[in-house]
């Protein structure tokens, strides 16, 4: 059947792909730790019992029918008091913006700010900007980040692109990754974009940066978070935020996300949203404004959610580095924030019992799926090189008793390679 060009050529996701195999080992009664979903298993980290009630009253309460189209005011009032209280970060209601997840705040400040054939500039691994550069008919400037740097981009990157870009798309801390910029890292690209658009001057489109802080609450050990209006006040005209509730309330199926940033271009975003119904339901957004209203309580609930998160990388992370002190090609960066653990399996050319060799990525997860029971996202689902040997290992759905188990398998299957 004939259909757009857009939907003819779209590329699905690679990690459905990846899913669709799981899922059918699971169905012929395989037992698989599936750890490539960003999100969540309820019964482990489970949203607030409180915000819970609040949502459940709501619907009592009759609250179901349209919220206004930029959210209810309770809700934005208590974002802004959220961002100033511990974010530093002074936004009005009316710089708010409410919507039904992240996703589409991520599709409108695409939609309000990228013309077709406009330079998107990001970095990979990353989560997804191949494809809203794609829906947005705009072209993707592709960064390779590198191990060395914890993944994340660097200015001296950004530089030799950066006259020709509608917008800058980052995140921190990032998905896939789960590292984060350092606060000299992050002001060296503010003073690159601030550079820029001072060259343009105020007669021309600016370069925007999107930035994309949804993690910005789950951070571990001394990693600290920094924002590009945070360090420096002249990014506010240029910069829109991605936030919400999924991450940090572990409530990715209530659907609360919101953007911050200039009125025009907010007022703009909301004007192409209420074209879709983007909207985050009513009663969600009035119970998510009744918890958020006790700081108290989110912080409390946020510092179990980081220990309970920074429990199973840890231990991750100190399995991998006994599987490499033992001398098996494995490698983990240090956890630094959301529910994220970079590993390598540099297991190319490595050759299994059966005498298959593992020749591309694509074999290595096969061969940890088969063999360790053990599914995980490796990064060219984020954009990177097919050959790239790094991977991320989400923890949202892991029991942490089960840790142990897993790494004995691992190892078991490592040591059935040559």
């Amino acid at each position: 059947m004939k259909v757009s060009q857009l939907a003819e050529n779209i590329i699905g996701s690679e990690i459905i792909k990846l899913a669709a195999e799981i899922n059918e080992k699971i169905k012929q009664g395989e037992a698989i730790f599936n750890y490539t979903i960003g999100d969540f298993d309820p019964h482990e980290f489970p949203i607030p019992n409180e915000l819970k009630q609040y949502i459940i009253e709501e619907y009592n309460n009759n609250q179901t029918n349209y919220p206004p189209g930029d959210g209810v005011l309770v809700l934005r009032e208590a974002v802004s008091t959220l961002l100033k209280e511990q974010l530093g970060l002074g936004y009005a209601n009316d710089e708010i913006l409410i919507a039904g997840g992240a996703r589409p705040i991520i599709y409108a400040i695409f939609r309000t700010l990228v013309d077709p054939n406009d330079n998107v500039i990001f970095a990979t691994p990353s989560w997804n900007n191949n494809h809203y550069s794609y829906l947005n008919q705009a072209q993707a400037v592709i960064i390779e980040a590198l191990p060395e740097n914890n993944f994340m981009p660097r200015a001296k990157d950004i530089q030799p692109y950066i006259q020709s870009a509608a917008m800058l798309a980052l995140c921190s801390p990032q998905n896939p990754t789960g590292t984060t910029f350092t606060k000299e890292g992050l002001n060296e690209i503010c003073d690159l974009v601030l550079a820029e658009n001072k060259r343009r001057g105020p007669d021309a489109k600016p370069l925007y940066l999107m930035f994309d802080q949804i993690y910005w609450a789950l951070t571990f050990g001394d990693t600290k978070h920094f924002n590009p209006v945070g360090l420096n006040p002249e990014m506010r005209p240029y910069t829109l935020f991605i936030d919400g509730i999924s991450k940090s309330l572990a409530a990715t199926g209530v659907r609360v996300g919101w953007g911050m940033g200039p009125k025009p271009i907010i007022d703009k975003m909301k004007a192409i949203l209420s074209h879709i119904g983007a909207w985050a339901p009513k009663a969600e957004q009035i119970a998510t404004a009744r918890y958020l209203n006790n700081s108290e309580k989110y912080l409390a609930f946020v510092e179990i959610q980081k220990q309970k998160i920074s429990d199973r990388l840890n231990a991750f992370y100190k399995g991998f580095e006994k599987l490499k002190s033992e001398g098996f090609q494995v490698n983990a960066i240090a956890p630094q924030a959301a529910i994220y653990l970079t590993v390598q399996f540099a297991l190319h050319g490595k050759k299994t019992n059966e005498g298959k060799v593992l020749e591309s990525t694509a074999d290595i997860t096969k061969y940890l799926l088969d063999e360790a029971k053990l599914a995980i996202v490796p990064f060219y689902a984020f954009g990177s090189d097919k050959n790239s040997s790094w991977y991320r290992l989400s923890v949202g759905t892991c029991k942490l008793q089960e840790i142990p188990n897993v790494l004995g398998q691992l190892k078991n299957a490592l040591n059935q390679l040559s």
